[in-house]
């Protein structure tokens, strides 16, 4: 096999390999068709133990803003439904927020009784190694963690497929040299 045979096929190979890498992100709206309320019973903890969330998956929290809002809080206050001091407020009612890190995002309605009767969930995006055991929460964890919001930006349907810069650069260095030897 020539020289220009083992650039192409190592080429194909790294392109192979990076489009198994490449993440399609998901759009989760929370609580499905009911959305998040406190009306018909929707148990956010079952709902969210059916997903598979990953950096990059938007969470949509639909609901009257009459009625509810979107807290971010710590796991200490999720835990107790403290809403004293919330991380960040969301009352939009079409509230999108991207998922950035790994780990717990604790989220809980903020209207007197709501998060006692269920209104809250915990978007546990796993570790790198998924098949370890589930790291506990600290109290400490959901501060550090940033988030993208965009409150008047409806949810988008799908989520174009992302390459990391690495992977990116490392593809067009090999593809000008595949070229340059091929030429």
């Amino acid at each position: 096999m020539g020289f220009a045979a083992v650039v192409t096929t190592a080429v194909l190979v790294v392109v192979m390999s990076l489009m198994s890498e490449m993440a399609v992100a998901a759009v989760y709206k929370v609580g499905d068709a009911a959305g998040w309320t406190i009306i018909g019973g929707v148990d956010y903890k079952q709902w969210a133990a059916t997903k598979s969330f990953q950096l990059g998956d938007v969470i949509v929290f639909e609901y009257n803003p009459k009625f509810h809002n979107v807290m971010r809080v710590t796991h200490e206050m999720y835990k107790s439904c403290n809403v004293s001091r919330p991380i960040e407020t969301h009352t939009s009612g079409n509230d999108s927020i991207t998922i950035q890190t790994r780990g717990h995002h604790f989220f809980l309605c903020g209207v007197p009784g709501h998060c006692q009767t269920g209104q809250k969930v915990d978007i546990n995006v796993q570790r790198l190694n998924s098949a370890a055991a589930a790291p506990q929460p600290s109290a400490l964890a959901s501060p550090s963690v940033p988030i993208a919001h965009t409150p008047a930006a409806p949810a988008p349907k799908a989520a174009a497929p992302r390459v990391g810069a690495g992977s990116a650069m490392l593809l067009l260095a090999l593809s000008v040299v595949a070229i340059g030897v091929l030429a």
